[in-house]
C-alpha cells in the first residue's frame, strides 16, 4: 500500500502514516507533519504502516474505539476483524525489514500507547493500548509517540 525505499544501511523504523500527512484517519483529515519525524529520515528507513486502512476500513469511515476486547465503530459495527487483519499486515513488515522501533499516533484503537479512548464515544481516555500496539509490544518492538519523540532522537 506504501512505497517502500530501504538503504541497507540503515535500520528501519515503522511509522503511523497519519503522521507523515497520509490521508488514512478515519475523518479523511491530513495532520500536519511534527519536523522531528522529517530528522528520522537521516537515521532510518521509514515504513509507513495503517493498521486500520490495511485491514479494510475506508476513507473517511466512522470513528472506532476499544470497547472490553471488540473494536466498534460509532455506528455500533464490530470492526475488530479489521484492526486485527491491518494489524497482522503491520506485523508482517516489522519482521520483513526486522524492525526494532515504531512511532505511533496516541489514542488510536490501532496505534494507540498508554492511553486510548474507553469506547463510550465521549473523549474519555482510559490506560490501555491499540490492537497494533500490543502485537508490537509482544514483538519486543520500541514504541514512541509524538510525546516521547525527543527520548527516541536522543537515544541515536
Amino acid at each position: 500500500m506504501f512505497d517502500i525505499s530501504i538503504d541497507k544501511s540503515k535500520p528501519s523504523i515503522l511509522i503511523s502514516a497519519c503522521l507523515l500527512g497520509k490521508k488514512v484517519r478515519y475523518n479523511g483529515k491530513i495532520l500536519d507533519v511534527n519536523p522531528k519525524i522529517k530528522l528520522l529520515e537521516e537515521k532510518f528507513n521509514i515504513i509507513l504502516v495503517c493498521p486500520e486502512v490495511e485491514g479494510g476500513l475506508l476513507i473517511p469511515r466512522s470513528p472506532s474505539e476499544i470497547k472490553g476486547d471488540k473494536v466498534i465503530n460509532k455506528l455500533n459495527q464490530d470492526v475488530t476483524s479489521n484492526f486485527i487483519k491491518g494489524s497482522l499486515i503491520g506485523l508482517e513488515k516489522v519482521k520483513k525489514y526486522n524492525i526494532k522501533y515504531a512511532l505511533l499516533k496516541e489514542k488510536s484503537p490501532a496505534c494507540g500507547y498508554r492511553y486510548i479512548y474507553d469506547g463510550s464515544f465521549q473523549n474519555k481516555l482510559i490506560e490501555g493500548s491499540g490492537i497494533f500496539t500490543r502485537m508490537l509490544i509482544e514483538n519486543k518492538v520500541e514504541i514512541y509517540t509524538l510525546d516521547t519523540i525527543d527520548t527516541l532522537l536522543k537515544s541515536l
